[in-house]
């Protein structure tokens, strides 16, 4: 098996604003794994907040080249607990990888990734699309440029019912709040009960990560469902969430891929937890693969390729938040 590495600033149509940055555009590493006439793709993006950068990702992987090119077919879950012990301080690297080996390994045996985990897409759930925070008339444009039936909105600004009672008199779509951290405890319980009347399903990660005793105390008298985002990043984070969170937002770059994210919703099913998988900006080829969790999930958001200048791959595509698969094995992934 050969290793490929490819690196990519991907160029945004607008810039991307949640409550703890600003960006243009977003460094992205491609791993593509070739296999005899197969190949099979994944990626991993940069972030600050998690420290991680393309370079890191990339002295990771090349240092445990001979490991991974000389792996001679096993199952996906045997190879990512071989990679795991050399890759577990790079979980962005090895989402990458995992990625890509399950798209070559379903690839070589004809099938989409769905169909070889036994999977059925006749009821899925639809994207959303985000909107950053921006000014008003801004965030209304955006809207009005892609209408679409479910908007996850960025707050976490002084102004957060003003910018949602504005953008709700232009649309009667389902909203979805992602505070990424911004609020206290006492803004969520109060914001929560203005939101609800809003038509708002649900809050996403609105206090810190590490606030265990505010999340608690929110998940008691909060309005609405709160899903955690920054504090579900690894497998054992399912089981904190229980009792502080009525759902989980499982991010392939933050577990290590889809092996371990798998494993995460199936945990937070048998616990109760609603099931969501986000993405980070990735292009088609991380957004496809994400598509195949989709029997399993309550919520996605899975909008990253939708908010690109210009997409590195094509894969699944979005019809007004409907999920389309396309006739190729694996992921569904083509690199242009």
């Amino acid at each position: 098996m050969e290793l490929i590495l490819k690196s990519y600033n991907l160029k945004l149509k607008h810039t991307f604003t949640i409550s703890r940055e600003s960006i243009d555009e977003q460094p992205s590493l491609i791993v593509l794994l070739k296999s005899g006439e197969f190949s099979g793709f994944g990626e991993a993006t940069s972030n600050p907040y998690y420290q991680i950068t393309i370079p890191m990702m990339i002295a990771d992987l090349e240092k445990i080249r001979p490991l991974i090119e000389s792996t001679n077919d096993e199952t996906p879950e045997v190879f990512w607990n071989k990679m795991y012990p050399f890759l577990k301080e790079d979980m962005f690297a090895l989402c990458a990888l995992d990625m890509a080996y399950n798209d070559l390994y379903a690839r070589k045996r004809g099938k989409k990734l769905y169909e070889l985990w036994g999977y059925s897409i006749e009821n899925i759930p639809l994207t959303d699309y985000t909107i950053g925070i921006a000014s008003i008339d801004k965030m209304v444009e955006k809207m009005k440029e892609l209408p679409w039936p479910i908007y996850k909105i960025k707050l976490g600004t002084q102004d957060d019912i003003a910018i949602v009672k504005a953008l709700r008199a232009h649309t009667d779509a389902i909203f979805r709040i992602d505070a990424n951290c911004g609020w206290t405890v006492d803004e969520t319980i109060k914001n929560a009960i203005e939101l609800k009347k809003m038509g708002v399903e649900f809050l996403e990660q609105p206090l810190k990560a590490d606030d265990w005793q505010g999340h608690a105390e929110v998940f008691k008298h909060a309005a609405l469902p709160i899903i955690a985002d920054e504090s579900c990043i690894i497998e054992e984070d399912v089981a904190k969430c229980f009792r502080h969170f009525h759902g989980v937002n499982v991010k392939l770059v933050k577990c290590g891929g889809l092996t371990p994210g798998r494993r995460m919703l199936l945990e937070a099913q048998k616990l109760g937890l609603k099931t969501m998988v986000g993405c980070m900006t990735e292009s088609s080829v991380g957004i496809s693969a994400i598509a195949h969790l989709l029997p399993l999930l309550d919520y996605v958001d899975m909008d990253g390729a939708l908010l690109l200048a210009e997409d590195i791959a094509t894969g699944v595509t979005l019809d007004y938040g409907k999920v389309l698969f396309p006739n190729v094995n694996g992921t569904g992934v083509t690199l242009k």
